[in-house]
């Protein structure tokens, strides 16, 4: 493995990184980070989890004039969580050198950004829509970067950004650098790089390392009226630490965290009509284990680093295999194992099949629990535990009551009693959910791909602040020229 000090950094960059605990580069960071630095346009595809972000983070701060009051460099990220998670790694990175980065992103008060704005950040890390705002309004120019970075361009396509993209790139100055990250490369990514790049060079993540062969996959046949209870008794059997249920709509996560909590669960959702400070509230406590279920849209969870989660259940499977890959992610990672189990309806059985391919792995076949297998679960958490205090040896005060209790009864009834008193028997309580209909029949991986983006509710509505304007025209590389909610405070990271 490359250590960090093979690198060629700065040591100011150098000590940051590693007082953020990082010791070896992954491989994107080895091959990325030389090639940045040297100012090369580059291709890089990878996976949320590969350490991508201190792999353009690290060349853009090493690249900052922090005596130059302007805007040097901008990150183009697809979502508001992503776009905070970039801007908080960046700030550690460049704490050394005191470099500023400012988030910007539809929900946030654009006066307080206009404010934020006019402190001359170094760094910007925004949205599509609200970065092609504030351009328009002409309260962010970019005649002063030097470097471009896409983040996951590949989701960026998928929420219909590509044109508000390639807008903010003609605003830019022809002589850049521009990185570019994704984890697939489907055809209008290409030619958007074809267009805006000069011979990028192509970083590849190895495939096996893309398809996350540490977590064990099942799917489950099952029909829709009947996937609630298959999800409440296979948590009660596998008693997971922290598990991530996917939904596919907004209405689907209202539907199941609240379900999930009328049934004696610690379950909430998160996304994207949520409040900032509600969304970041919701994943603290999850980060904390307060929390054990989180359930949560495709769009919501894209970027999020969380690490602990031991359970994936797919209650909707996913509307293109790729954002498969990327749910299945949360968990087994830094080595660890994981659990992604996918709910498939009768109708949707054709989809298992192109997600197998794009995982190049075979999905294992479970049976639904029945009631009797969920009670039995719950029996055997109770028994480990039971086991667990057993050996702790620390069963002094206990131990006359324990006398008396056996004096009037056996043994085994007086352990039946307790198991029955510790043991949460699987609840019953009748919820409703709103049946939403199986992804339509698809014959080839193309239409599977084409199809559905467009239906995705998540990433129409939720970004509406992002959309709703207009956008400015596109034009070439060469010759180019600038074009010209709810409230909550703009966080900017400035190291005074």
């Amino acid at each position: 493995m490359t250590k960090f000090e093979d690198l060629g950094i700065s040591q100011a960059t150098l000590k940051a990184v590693l007082k953020m605990g990082f010791e070896e580069a992954t491989p994107i960071q080895s091959e990325t980070i030389p090639l940045g630095l040297k100012g090369i346009d580059l291709i890089g595809q990878a996976q949320t989890g590969t350490g991508k972000t201190a792999a353009f983070g690290i060349p853009l701060v090493e690249k900052v004039d922090v005596k130059m009051d302007a805007i040097q460099g901008i990150i183009i990220a697809p979502t508001r969580e992503l776009a905070i998670q970039v801007s908080e790694e960046l700030y550690k990175i460049g704490a050394g050198k005191r470099v500023r980065v400012l988030p910007i992103y539809g929900g946030q008060d654009i006066s307080r950004q206009i404010r934020s704005l006019k402190k001359a950040p170094h760094i910007i890390v925004g949205t599509p829509g609200r970065v092609l705002d504030h351009i328009n309004r002409k309260t962010m120019r970019l005649d002063t970067v030097n470097t471009v970075i896409l983040d996951e361009a590949d989701e960026m396509l998928n929420m219909g950004f590509i044109e508000d993209i390639e807008s903010i790139l003609a605003s830019t100055p022809a002589e850049r650098q521009t990185l570019l990250f994704s984890a697939t490369m489907p055809g209008p990514i290409q030619r958007m790089a074809e267009k805006f790049m000069k011979d990028p060079q192509i970083v590849r993540v190895k495939t096996k390392e893309m398809t996350v062969p540490l977590i064990e996959q099942y799917y489950i046949e099952v029909q829709e009226r009947n996937k609630f209870d298959v999800l409440t008794r296979l948590l009660d059997i596998q008693s997971p630490e922290l598990a991530i249920v996917f939904g596919r709509t907004k209405r689907r996560v209202d539907e199941l965290s609240e379900a999930l909590t009328l049934r004696g669960y610690t379950a909430e959702g998160i996304h994207g009509d949520l409040t900032q400070a509600k969304r970041m509230s919701v994943l603290r406590k999850f980060k904390e284990g307060t929390v054990d279920v989180l359930v949560a849209t495709d769009v919501a969870a894209r970027g999020l680093d969380i690490s602990g989660v031991t359970h994936v259940y797919n209650f909707d499977i996913p509307q293109d295999p790729e954002s498969y890959v990327h749910r299945i992610g949360r968990t087994g990672r830094a080595g660890k194992t994981g659990v992604a189990m996918t709910f498939i309806t009768p109708r949707e059985k054709s989809y298992l099949a192109v997600v197998e391919k794009t995982t190049k792995r075979k999905m294992e076949r479970m049976q639904a629990p029945t009631l009797d297998e969920a009670l039995e679960g719950q029996q055997r958490a109770v028994v480990d535990k039971i086991v667990q205090t057993i050996e702790s040896n620390n069963l002094h005060y206990y131990k006359a009551a324990a006398q008396e209790l056996l004096e009037g009864n056996d043994a085994q009834t007086v352990v039946a009693a307790v198991l029955k008193m510790l043991t949460k028997e699987p609840d019953t309580t009748p919820v409703k959910l709103t049946e939403e209909s199986p992804l339509p029949q698809k014959r080839d991986r193309k239409q599977f791909d084409r199809g559905d983006r467009r239906r995705r509710d998540d990433s129409r509505g939720s970004y509406n602040s992002d959309r709703n304007r207009k956008k400015a025209p596109v034009k070439p590389r060469s010759g180019e020229k600038r074009t010209g909610g709810k409230s909550s405070k703009p966080r900017s990271y400035n190291h005074q």
